[in-house]
């Protein structure tokens, strides 16, 4: 079968995409960012912020999109979203996101493939600055946004970053979504941030924060792991990473301190990268939740 020839691509509904490089220099970010059609509220819009933007951009449009049309039956709303990725094809650049997603000082590490530059770690503080000192006053120079409403979301290393954000910027965002966190990297590295954070936590902060991890990022295999010719060697893995378990802890811990709205999911039937599009959705709904239940059904849908 051949596709026709009037055939064209499938495009991420109101959704651009821009290359944009810091001010201090450095290689450019691509940013897409999904600006619902209809008329911002008085307001502004709710904005969720996201790592790894190739990866997730689509997935998150999407779960608005379906559930923003149903806000009585989803208590989701319409709102900004601002991904953050890179100039490639794929859905990730490995190298530059060990860079950027990496809580300084970070090290240096062989190369993922024989020729390729050594990966390094460490960036996180350039990568945060850029966010909030750059990309923010970009995005609202493009729409009307509600800076009371901002949210950020990462996975893996992305919810490492977003703890990371949280300990050094905690104001920078109302809530934090950290997916999977790699918490475990570096000897625990990102601890240093949280026990600085712990004994000065900003008077009259108020947050929420959302930890996950998937059934099978426990000390469980997934079913198609069990017997496979790794099987140890996950088995042992498992032991070093503890994803759930640290992810557990993280909230527990937060949950105690003054201001902090800690929670944490664990995901049935999900491993690392398949809890990636729940974690999206859960984002979508905890950044957009609808706060004025006496809206009308018509002001919240795009024109």
């Amino acid at each position: 079968m051949t596709a026709p020839p009037n055939a064209s691509p499938a495009l991420i509904a109101d959704t651009t995409v821009h290359d944009l490089g810091a001010n201090v220099g450095g290689d450019p970010w691509r940013v897409f960012i999904h600006v619902p059609s209809g008329p911002a509220p008085k307001a502004g819009w709710p904005v969720l912020y996201m790592t790894d933007g190739n990866a997730v951009i689509g997935t998150a449009v999407d779960a608005m999109r379906a559930q923003a049309f149903y806000p009585l039956g989803t208590n989701v709303g319409w709102g900004v979203i601002v991904a953050i990725g890179y100039p490639v094809d794929g859905a990730y650049d490995p190298l530059r996101r060990s860079w950027d997603l990496g809580p300084p000082p970070g090290k240096s590490y062989p190369p993922f493939y024989e020729g390729t530059p050594e990966v390094r770690t460490g960036g996180a503080r350039d990568f945060l600055a850029f966010i909030e000192d750059e990309l923010k006053p970009w995005v609202a120079g493009r729409t009307r946004i509600d800076e009371t409403r901002q949210a950020l979301y990462g996975h893996s290393f992305g919810g490492l970053f977003a703890l990371y954000a949280l300990f050094t910027r905690p104001r920078a965002f109302g809530t934090f979504i950290a997916a999977s966190p790699a918490i475990y990297w570096e000897d625990r590295a990102i601890d240093r941030f949280l026990e600085d954070f712990e004994v000065a936590v900003p008077d009259g902060l108020t947050a929420d924060v959302i930890l996950s991890a998937g059934e099978y990022e426990t000390e469980k295999l997934a079913p198609f792991q069990i017997g496979a010719e790794d099987e140890e060697k996950r088995l042992q893995q498992k032991k070093i990473i503890r994803t759930d378990e640290f992810a557990r802890a993280m909230a527990e811990r937060l949950g105690a301190l003054p201001g902090l709205r800690a929670s944490f999911e664990l995901h049935a039937g999900e491993n690392h990268m398949s809890i990636l599009p729940v974690t999206v959705n859960r984002a979508v709904q905890a950044a957009f939740a609808v706060r004025e239940r006496n809206t009308a059904f018509a002001d919240r849908l795009p024109r």
